[in-house]
C-alpha cells in the first residue's frame, strides 16, 4: 500500500479546515468593518475584504503596534467602503445560451468523409 494514499484523507480534511479558517478569517473582518463603520456586513465584498487583507498584511511587517492598529482600521474603512448596493430589477434567466447543432457528430476520420461526400 502506498503511503501518500494513506494519509491523502488526513491532508484533505486538513487542507478543508485551512480553507474555513481563511473563510471564517475573511468573515470576521468584515462583520468588524460593518459594524465599526454602521455597514450591513453581509452587503460587503468578500473578495474586496480579501484584496484588501493581501494588501495590508504585507505592510503591518516591522512596524510599531500602533502604526499597524492606525493601519488595520484604514483597511476596515476601505472594506466598508466596498459596501454593494442593492441592484433593484436586476433579473438574470436561467437559460442555455448554446443550442445543438443539426449536424450529426464526426465519428470518422475527415478524409474517409470527404472521400463519401465527392461520390455522392
Amino acid at each position: 500500500m502506498d503511503i501518500l494514499s494513506c494519509q491523502t484523507p488526513e491532508i484533505v480534511r486538513k487542507e478543508i479546515y485551512v480553507y474555513l479558517l481563511a473563510y471564517n478569517l475573511l468573515r470576521s473582518i468584515m462583520y468588524e468593518a460593518g459594524i465599526t463603520f454602521d455597514r450591513k456586513p453581509i452587503r460587503l465584498s468578500l473578495q474586496a475584504t480579501r484584496q484588501h487583507l493581501d494588501n495590508f498584511s504585507s505592510k503591518w511587517v516591522d512596524k510599531p503596534r500602533k502604526r499597524v492598529k492606525k493601519m488595520y482600521k484604514t483597511m476596515l474603512k476601505k472594506i466598508a467602503d466596498s459596501y454593494e448596493k442593492r441592484r433593484v430589477g436586476r433579473v438574470e434567466p436561467r437559460v442555455r445560451k448554446r443550442r445543438p447543432k443539426a449536424y450529426p457528430l464526426m465519428q470518422e476520420p475527415r478524409a474517409v468523409l470527404r472521400a463519401k461526400m465527392k461520390s455522392a
